[in-house]
């Protein structure tokens, strides 16, 4: 399967909290809900769409425990998320969760860079990491992320936890898809193509 890393996230990288103000207020954040005023048909369509290529979901313990709570109370028949979300097989990387309840879950334990590789030699389509940004950094340092698809906010949080911040080498990225909603959101793909490449400028002058 591909590993597809799949975020919303503001215009200066903060991924906590698209949803709702009490979605995720850890170490304080005050500013969850951004992502709530620029969701339109457009989003929706897209990102059901994304979804549909999933034949299995990634998570890490934090983001696994929100949406095992959330996601099966949703009901709505009209929901164009829940009864994927809900039926496709979910894996979640954790040593602390003694069992999973949102079936069906399979806890992988041990080293999280060996479990999703091993995970990745199995047949399907795309594997989904949705939210989890700490585990999604650490899989696209250690360079086990094929496509990281963005819906990028025109908003400025100021703090937060942020999706790009990972200690591993650059990494370089090729974009494949590109659309702009009615309400200002980016939708962005990019493929990734290894450790990033540098220049140097031999223009006159020099950038400052």
């Amino acid at each position: 399967m591909k590993l597809v890393l799949t975020e919303f996230v503001t215009l200066d990288g903060v991924s906590q909290g698209p949803g709702s103000p009490s979605e995720d207020p850890s170490d304080g954040f005050t500013q969850g809900g951004w992502l709530v005023p620029f969701l339109d048909e457009t989003f929706v369509r897209r990102t059901s769409e994304w979804l549909e290529l999933a034949d299995g979901l990634l998570f890490g313990r934090r983001t696994y425990e929100a949406f095992a709570r959330d996601w099966p109370q949703i009901t709505d028949p009209d929901d164009p998320y829940t009864v994927r979300m809900n039926a496709l097989p979910k894996y979640v990387v954790t040593s602390t969760l003694p069992e999973a309840a949102w079936d069906p879950t399979t806890i992988l334990e041990g080293d999280p860079v060996e479990s999703v590789a091993k995970l990745k030699t199995e047949p399907g389509r795309e594997l989904q990491i949705h939210g989890s940004a700490r585990l999604g950094n650490a899989l696209l340092a250690a360079g086990l992320v094929d496509t990281l698809r963005l819906a990028v906010a025109p908003t400025v949080v100021g703090s937060g936890r942020r999706l790009l911040d990972h200690p591993g080498l650059p990494v370089g990225l090729q974009l494949t898809k590109h659309e702009v909603t009615g309400t200002g959101l980016l939708l962005l793909e990019y493929d990734a193509t290894g450790t990033a490449e540098v220049g140097e400028y031999e223009g006159v002058g020099a950038f400052v």
